[in-house]
């Protein structure tokens, strides 16, 4: 088994890099093979909207024009059983890294080819508030509801504020554990 962790922060030991490593180190304590993917360090462009109707060859052919690392991500997705996301979060919503890489993912989604291997597979969040903190659970409902829209199974999304940081980083090695249950289990 493997999980994917993407991680929409800049700093790759900060509050955000804490909270999704909880959880990772827990996959990784029961067995799971982790993959970590730093956004912020690949270069992943926004989307074109390339013609006139806001679309391309993502709702055409479940592929993205642009070529820079988006494509191998996609394909580190397809290759996992499941998919862990982690932003911090700015203005009371995802990072602009993880925005970036999720609406392209939504967009080549929409065509049968784009969502092979990636519709219905498990997918966890976490959004990390820092400040007052009171925009993770705004983040959360964002986060769900574009993993839902990339067709992804967004089975928890976990938010965390800076003041509750190191209460939910048991959470989160509980969530971990219980993704690696889930995993184990024999589909059908």
């Amino acid at each position: 088994m493997k999980v994917i962790g993407i991680l929409g922060a800049r700093n790759p030991e900060g509050q955000t890099a804490r909270a999704a490593d909880a959880m990772l180190e827990a996959l990784t304590a029961r067995g799971v093979g982790v993959e970590r993917v730093f956004l912020p360090a690949k270069k992943v462009e926004r989307c074109r909207q390339c013609d006139a109707q806001g679309w391309g060859l993502c709702r055409a052919e479940g592929r993205c024009v642009i070529q820079d690392d988006f494509a191998s991500i996609v394909a580190q997705i397809r290759s996992a059983d499941a998919a862990v996301f982690a932003t911090p979060v700015y203005f009371g919503d995802l990072s602009e890294s993880i925005r970036a890489f999720l609406d392209r993912l939504r967009r080549i989604c929409r065509h049968e080819k784009g969502k092979m291997a990636i519709e219905g597979k498990p997918a966890v969040g976490i959004c990390i508030a820092g400040g007052g903190g009171g925009g993770a659970p705004l983040c959360a409902v964002s986060l769900e509801k574009v993993l839902s829209q990339a067709t992804l199974n967004p089975l928890e999304v976990v938010p965390v504020r800076r003041q509750n940081l190191e209460m939910k980083l048991g959470v989160l090695r509980l969530t971990g554990e219980w993704l690696a249950e889930q995993l184990a289990k024999p589909r059908g």
